[in-house]
């Protein structure tokens, strides 16, 4: 149950949970407004802790922690959502928590997930519920090749699931669904990936950012273009299926919204994500204001304001293979702007950074983007 409506003001303190980029970002939008930040996360020095006022230094779930940043804090907010919702439950009566914890239940498991999909009436793939190894033949007869097994829980950039193109791939899909309960999804014949970021208050207004075109590498976001190369009618499609969504969550907060395009221009819904987004992070330098600032507007209370684009862009992930030849770029690219989000460990696709590119000329720059050779292995 979300908490009274509440309207922060300079000075106020926002608690975020978790502290990764995501948080980092929040916390910055939320100094610029003159707020005070306080982290709960497990890392030292974590990137939102590097940003902030305070940092209390303790797993997600410790009950003593989350009390004590409910009580430090005027408004509770999360970075992602992978928090225990029982825990979160437990100290919504000490703390203005305008996102609630029933969004937290619904987005952290693909059952409820696509449950509330079908209820809320946008298109989603064919599914079964797999919650033994026995079930799965049941589940293949049903939904047939191809199709995708996924854990409920804990599930990104590709890990916790099994692509099944024909019976031969049974048995790495067996051995996931004897340790998880999953979902079998149909295979979407996509010809893109799309996303659009919402953000609503507790009024019901609503900031929509344009819609974003995704290209995957190994399961992880590589780039964003913005605005997306679909019709009008495509993102005025996509917009619709986003407010949908929103309406039927009560949102309050951000919610980013993964979906497929086919070829026939129909739009199926893949994946919520209660929190600014990968794929939104063009806003801070593209709109007249970024997804992290309109999710503060909206946790502190305040209206929503209608964003603008100011410039077609490209966002491109700074991954941990990527590091070396991003640092190098930066002194041959002034006009590309770089994020390093702080990680203090480097590795193979962490997310350590990203780039955005304001271009009048999107294809060209995909162009340039691809002869750095960065994110081919190489070098620029």
């Amino acid at each position: 149950m979300k908490t009274l409506y509440k309207v922060l003001k300079p000075g106020d303190v926002i608690g975020i949970i978790g502290g990764g980029q995501l948080g980092r970002m929040m916390a910055q939008s939320a100094k610029r407004m003159g707020f005070t930040v306080g982290i709960l996360d497990p890392g030292e020095n974590c990137p939102a802790a590097q940003v902030s006022d305070w940092h209390i230094l303790a797993d997600y779930a410790n009950a003593e922690a989350l009390r004590e940043l409910a009580t430090k804090a005027d408004v509770v907010t999360f970075e992602f959502e992978n928090i225990d919702a029982a825990a979160l439950q437990a100290v919504e009566d000490l703390t203005a928590i305008p996102q609630g914890s029933e969004i937290l239940t619904i987005t952290q498991d693909r059952i409820k997930e696509k449950q509330f999909l079908e209820s809320a009436g946008v298109s989603i793939a064919a599914f079964a519920v797999v919650e033994t190894e026995e079930q799965l033949d049941a589940a293949i007869e049903k939904i047939g090749y191809p199709s995708v097994l996924k854990t409920t829980r804990f599930g990104y950039d590709g890990k916790g699931q099994v692509v099944l193109k024909s019976e031969a791939d049974k048995e790495e899909a067996g051995k996931l669904a004897a340790n998880s309960i999953c979902v079998l999804e149909a295979w979407v014949p996509f010809s893109k990936e799309l996303s659009v970021m919402i953000v609503r208050n507790q009024k019901g207004e609503a900031t929509v950012f344009p819609v974003s075109e995704n290209i995957h590498v190994n399961n992880i976001l590589h780039e964003s273009i913005v605005p997306a190369r679909v019709s009008p009618a495509v993102a005025d499609k996509a917009v619709k299926a986003a407010q949908q969504i929103a309406d039927a969550l009560q949102l309050v907060g951000t919610l980013g919204i993964e979906m497929f395009l086919t070829e026939d221009d129909a739009i199926y819904i893949n994946e919520l994500a209660p929190r600014p987004h990968n794929s939104g992070h063009y806003t801070i330098e593209a709109m007249t204001l970024s997804q992290f600032d309109a999710h503060i507007q909206a946790v502190a209370g305040l209206p929503m304001p209608k964003g603008r684009l100011l410039s077609p862009a490209i966002m491109v992930n700074i991954l941990g293979q990527h590091m070396e030849g991003t640092i190098a770029a930066r002194e041959k690219k002034a006009d590309w702007s770089f994020h390093y989000y702080g990680k203090a460990e480097s590795r193979t696709d962490r997310k350590m950074g990203h780039i955005t590119i304001l271009t009048d000329d999107l294809e060209e720059t995909l162009k340039d983007i691809d002869s750095t050779g960065i994110w081919n292995g190489g070098t620029i």
